[in-house]
């Protein structure tokens, strides 16, 4: 056998940090950041985080719909009662981690992209930056194929508040 480091080995203690990052979670999370974040701990496994989300499944701590997992009441209840068990320092990890994928998800709930169109006539790409109101910026943008369509949204999503920034101070710069 082979001495893993971190204080999580029992797939108890994985399925209770589960558990207490679903409770810090406000919605449903896509199940692939749940296996990042569950896996805070060096002594965590890949296999070990889907076997445990499996069985939180089946006992119906937790749903999955569509690749997103939800955390029922029972797994509210039980997450609660037990998350006290774990050791500080995962526990602060995993805040950390939660802290950090919530910001994330925020800041892409904001970002909006999509395009439609065919590579005979090109396509037409959506893409728009909202403050949690509403639209602060919101433009369409002609690309030639696919492929640039595709590297159009992937640079908005990347850079979106940078290019609203640098759009209205180009605008504010040059008054007409």
């Amino acid at each position: 056998m082979i001495d893993s480091y971190g204080f999580i080995h029992e797939k108890i203690d994985i399925k209770v940090l589960i558990l207490f990052i679903m409770r810090r979670m406000p919605d449903p999370i896509n199940i692939d950041i749940l296996i990042e974040l569950t896996m805070c701990d060096d002594g965590i496994g890949y296999f070990d985080v889907t076997d445990c989300i499996s069985k939180l499944e089946e006992t119906k701590h937790l749903k999955l719909d569509d690749g997103n997992c939800s955390l029922t009441a029972k797994g509210v209840r039980n997450g609660e009662i037990l998350e006290k068990n774990l050791p500080y320092s995962v526990r602060t990890k995993a805040e950390e981690a939660v802290t950090l994928a919530r910001t994330i998800e925020g800041r892409n709930s904001m970002i909006k992209t999509s395009y439609n169109g065919d590579d005979s006539s090109g396509y037409k790409v959506s893409l728009s930056l909202s403050d949690g109101v509403g639209d602060i910026i919101s433009m369409e943008l002609f690309a030639a194929n696919e492929r640039q369509a595709n590297a159009l949204e992937k640079g908005f999503r990347k850079n979106a508040e940078k290019l609203y920034h640098l759009i209205i101070e180009m605008i504010m710069d040059n008054p007409g």
